[in-house]
């Protein structure tokens, strides 16, 4: 007995979904996909799983978009970090007046007495 199932898929042209569908089949390259049956496959596949994790995870497609958010920040701040010429080197902060330390220590002592 023949391990093969076969089936036909109709596309109605006038339906702008099935139309987009067919496209996107008719325009699969080799270098992607070695058949039609292989695409048709994968398609399918990941549909359903997506389905699936989706209803057994309803919050999956928030984080998933927070993530691309997040990762685009970081290309952003990481490509004008590129952009932006090379700084001075940072010197160490001047050594405190002894009048600072000594409003600073009054500080500490009227924020400990709350």
């Amino acid at each position: 007995m023949s391990r093969v199932y076969t089936t036909i898929l109709r596309f109605n042209l006038d339906r702008p979904g099935d139309r987009t569908a067919l496209e996107y089949l008719q325009g699969i390259g080799k270098e992607e996909y070695k058949s039609l049956n292989k695409a048709v496959v994968a398609a399918v596949n990941d549909h359903f799983l997506r389905k699936s994790c989706l209803a057994a995870d309803p919050y999956l497609e928030t984080r998933e978009k927070e993530d691309a958010f997040l990762r685009r920040v970081q290309e952003t701040i990481e490509q004008s970090l590129r952009s932006v010429p090379a700084a001075a080197p940072i010197t160490s902060p001047p050594a405190p007046s002894p009048e600072s330390t000594e409003d600073f220590d009054a500080a500490l002592d009227f924020i400990n007495g709350l």
